[in-house]
């Protein structure tokens, strides 16, 4: 099918066709600059996903550069005459941050991929934006230190894009997300200025925080080059449970109820029933047992460096959990069932993909309401005809609503569902919450901005993306 999407791009199946960027003359000096490059159009489609939906947006030009001063040289041309540029990471993001979605030059980070430098006296990491996550966390471990932030697609994102992003992941419940352990950025600015945005410090008031500020801004104020980190002792013990509940909102009830008793999980995940039953089929796992009245599980971690008090908060959990309706609860007591455990939910996202053309909308709320926006999904999803699959972090009341469209025809997906997605944000901007707890805005949540914000506030984040890329040239269309 054949259309024009809300941009103006024609689209057939999501793949854009869009107006030629690069005249003749750009096109040779950019791909004679000396720094690695694609022209074909197979990598070209390659570099122009990434993992939202089915979208595809090609580049004109992709470019492979190594050094932030080769990145200066590129922006600095793209900025005088006008280029649209995309920086590009491991492409893993859910919300199209990466898809060049104007055509021109596309910036891979991929050749960024170096530890420079693990600080063991200050715990602090020095690190190059292209190191997938958790090869950093691990060369940290090695060590006796811990990097928390560990998104699903730790073992195949770039730590720039986390950055970027702000992402989080299930230790954020204890340990907070990434925007918590950046001390200080190399980052290229739109105009081609390298700058340093902080201080390799743990406390700074130096006058506004840059360095917060292009944390979260997904690749629109400036290519991200070097990252410094803090870093924390590695926990020596830790403990998890699988909790099976009869009722996914009374699962919901129980977290805050957790967190009310004093214990603070380093892990705290929801799955309903399908989202659990997917990842084992996709996984080939079925050493976890799912009994036909089970219709939601809590995977609950705890961590530290004192076995004793473990299993006391261990017992405190325990008690809490006695006044809610639960099955047997598995206590994994391996560290190969662990590891099972862990890799079911952090397959989900995966599982759903095999099942079915989905979208997936990073909600968040306080947790106190995760039983009263799980409750708003499901009714939206009747009113409108499509079935949803949810799971997430509840520790952070983050819940990723995965709407299925299975039998859904074209009109109900592309004209009905975007009406849905707005009552259920909506719910959540009422409910004390915002649209995005850590896939960021994009491409595909931009529209729905202005529910989270007055324009007032929208103006504000418009006017600084201003003054950074007066030309508007990094990473067009995000965002606003």
């Amino acid at each position: 099918m054949l259309y024009l999407d809300g941009l103006g791009y024609l689209i057939y199946s999501h793949f854009c066709i869009h107006m030629a960027q690069l005249t003749e003359p750009q096109f040779k000096y950019l791909s004679s600059l000396g720094i690695k490059f694609h022209e074909d159009q197979a990598q070209l489609v390659a570099y122009g996903h990434d993992e939202t939906e089915d979208f595809v947006f090609p580049p004109e030009l992709v470019l492979i550069p190594s050094s932030a001063e080769e990145i200066s040289k590129i922006m600095s041309y793209c900025h005088e005459h006008s280029i649209p540029l995309t920086p590009a990471g491991a492409r893993t993001g859910l919300s199209g941050g990466s898809l060049p979605l104007h055509g021109g030059v596309l910036i891979s980070m991929e050749k960024f991929n170096q530890i420079l430098h693990i600080d063991t006296d200050n715990l602090q990491v020095t690190t190059q934006p292209g190191v997938i996550t958790e090869v950093l966390q691990q060369a940290v471990k090695e060590h006796g230190l811990f990097y928390p932030p560990d998104p699903a697609s730790k073992g195949s994102c770039f730590i720039g894009g986390n950055v970027s992003e702000n992402s989080g992941g299930p230790k954020a419940v204890k340990y907070g997300v990434t925007k918590d352990y950046v001390l200080n950025l190399e980052v290229v600015l739109p105009t081609g200025e390298i700058i340093w945005t902080g201080a390799n410090v743990l406390k700074n008031a130096t006058g506004y925080n840059l360095t917060q500020l292009i944390v979260g801004s997904e690749g629109t104020l400036g290519i991200i080059t070097k990252i410094v980190l803090r870093l924390l002792p590695h926990p020596t013990h830790d403990v998890l449970f699988l909790v099976p509940f009869f009722d996914a909102k009374t699962a919901c009830a129980a977290v805050p109820e957790i967190f009310k008793a004093g214990i603070i999980p380093s892990g705290m995940e929801f799955m309903e029933r399908e989202a659990l039953l997917w990842a084992k089929a996709f996984t080939g796992d079925e050493t976890i047992p799912v009994a036909d009245n089970h219709q939601a599980h809590l995977l609950i971690e705890l961590d530290g460096f004192d076995q004793d008090q473990l299993m006391r908060e261990a017992e405190q959990l325990f008690l809490v959990l006695e006044a809610f309706e639960t099955d047997e609860i598995l206590f994994a007591d391996s560290s190969a069932q662990k590891a099972a455990l862990w890799n079911l939910r952090r397959k989900v996202g995966e599982a759903v993909k095999t099942q079915s053309v989905y979208k997936e909308e990073d909600t968040v709320v306080p947790r106190f309401q995760l039983p009263n926006l799980l409750d708003h999904v499901k009714k939206v999803g009747g009113r409108y005809g499509f079935k949803s699959v949810c799971y997430g972090h509840a520790g952070d009341g983050n819940l990723h609503v995965n709407i299925i469209r299975g039998e859904l025809s074209d009109e109900q997906w592309e004209h009905e569902l975007p009406k849905a997605i707005t009552e259920i944000f909506k719910e959540v901007v009422r409910l004390g919450g915002t649209i995005s707890g850590e896939h960021g805005i994009g491409y595909v949540q931009r529209p729905y901005m202005p529910l989270a914000f007055p324009e007032v506030t929208l103006n504000l984040m418009r006017e600084i993306k201003r003054v950074f890329d007066p030309k508007g040239i990094l990473n067009p269309g995000k965002i606003f």
